[in-house]
């Protein structure tokens, strides 16, 4: 059974008079507007997901931590992510995007500069933590606040944009990091990972204070739109709301009670899993795959991260062209499983390792992209911002879970086959968990005719 559809122009009155061509100049507006800014900060926010990975080599030297240790310190992050992610997005509704995204890049920003200051395991794990709490609320706040501006017709290719950003910083933060860590040894009297968070902390905290000037709460705020633009871009959006029908949760405490909502949780733990993998464990594998210069694991942890952009964005560009969501997520998700089994077997030579993590990257960033659509889609607007929420924070056991469990594996196995196994075996399931547990009727998504 396909998913409900509805023609652009049917229950809304100035979309229907508006003609495909100012309908479509309205969305390159808004998205020129907002996609290039939004998209910067989403490429700094994961250059602090990538640096760590990184700063292990000669952070673990300094620290003496563990493969164990450095797991567990990773998966930390998770606590203060989980505890303020819902009320951070449920504030984001309340005082606008400008105030919270300002707060929260300001925060992390001062969090991972004040990391270069730690002097052992204890204090590492306290970063963490705090990162976790300064970071909660950002990505599922884009998430939300993309709602806000594009139907749902739109948002895969939007939200691949941005999460095209994570894959942009897979690219260029391996360079860099490695030109950092290469360039600054001992440079003023400071270790080469200290300059890699203090120069890698100060970005965010500008571009947070960027944000509180340039970004706009909803579109009725926006000087930079007529008066014509902005009902275009509400009409639309009241659309999706009222083709969706009466709403079936209204706030938490409603999205908490209804059942399917853990069945998608379920799943939304495969995609923080690979991340884990992608973001932390990369110059590691590669590095145990016979590369040792720096500087060429950080170019060669670029690669995974390109064919993963490329697949994102032929991915939900088809997606949105059929208005379908759960077969691609499927589809994405058993790609990356490949990968992994795979992965053990080929770990001494460096080119298939490469390939394997390849396949990772494209799972990981077109899974991401299609299970991103389906909540939205789900949820009545009255829920939307808790049940995203809740799905991101919830998800995040998996990446509290995840690294501790590699970590642990490698510190005591010097191998992580069974760890890589055992993610390949939970992506699978939550691909079939979507198939299974969402039907298509669930998923209420207008089709965009002016595409």
């Amino acid at each position: 059974m396909d998913p409900p559809i509805e023609k652009w122009g049917e229950g809304a009155e100035s979309s229907s008079t508006a003609t495909d061509q100012q309908i479509q100049h309205t969305y390159r507006k808004v998205a020129l507007r907002l996609v290039p800014f939004l998209f910067l900060c989403w490429v700094v926010n994961y250059l602090d997901r990538v640096n760590l990975g990184f700063a292990k080599m000669s952070l673990s030297q300094d620290l003496a931590l563990s493969d164990a240790a450095y797991g567990l310190g990773v998966g930390l992050f998770s606590i203060g992510y989980v505890l303020f992610e819902v009320p951070s997005n449920l504030m984001l509704e309340k005082i606008g995007a400008r105030l919270t995204m300002t707060r929260i890049m300001v925060l992390w920003g001062a969090v991972t500069c004040s990391m270069m200051f730690i002097h052992n395991t204890t204090q590492f794990y306290l970063a963490r933590i705090l990162l976790g709490a300064a970071e909660a609320g950002f990505y599922p706040g884009l998430l939300l606040y993309l709602t806000y501006w594009f139907p749902s017709a739109r948002r895969a290719r939007i939200t691949s944009r941005f999460l095209l950003s994570i894959a942009v910083s897979g690219i260029i933060g391996g360079p860099i990091a490695g030109w950092i860590l290469h360039s600054f040894h001992d440079v003023a009297g400071l270790r080469d990972w200290q300059w890699l968070f203090m120069l890698e902390g100060l970005p965010a905290v500008l571009l947070g204070v960027i944000a509180y000037f340039y970004l706009d709460d909803r579109p009725k705020d926006a000087k930079w739109l007529t008066e014509t633009e902005k009902q275009i871009l509400i009409d639309n959006i009241q659309a999706d709301r009222q083709f969706k029908g009466s709403a079936d949760h209204q706030g938490l405490v409603a999205v908490l009670r209804d059942p399917r909502v853990y069945v998608v949780v379920l799943a939304s733990l495969v995609t923080p899993m690979l991340g884990i993998v992608m973001n932390y464990w990369i110059p590691t594998i590669i590095h145990r795959a016979g590369v040792r210069d720096i500087l060429h694991v950080a170019m060669l942890s670029a690669i995974p991260s390109i064919f993963g952009a490329i697949g994102m964005i032929l991915i939900a560009r088809h997606s949105d062209k059929h208005v379908e969501r759960r077969w691609h997520y499927f589809f994405s998700i058993a790609i990356g499983a490949v990968g992994l089994v795979a992965l053990p077997e080929v770990g001494s030579n460096p080119a298939l390792t490469i390939g394997c993590l390849s396949l990772l990257g494209i799972a990981y960033y077109a899974g991401s992209t299609m299970f991103w659509t389906i909540p939205p889609a789900y949820f009545s607007a009255g829920s939307v911002a808790a049940g995203i929420a809740l799905m991101s924070s919830l998800g995040q056991a998996g990446s509290l879970l995840t690294p501790t469990w590699l970590g642990w594996l490698m510190t005591n196995t010097h191998s992580i086959a069974i760890g890589l196994y055992t993610i390949a075996a939970i992506a699978l399931a939550g691909g079939v968990i979507i198939l299974v547990g969402v039907p298509p009727a669930a998923l209420r998504e207008r089709q965009d005719t002016s595409i």
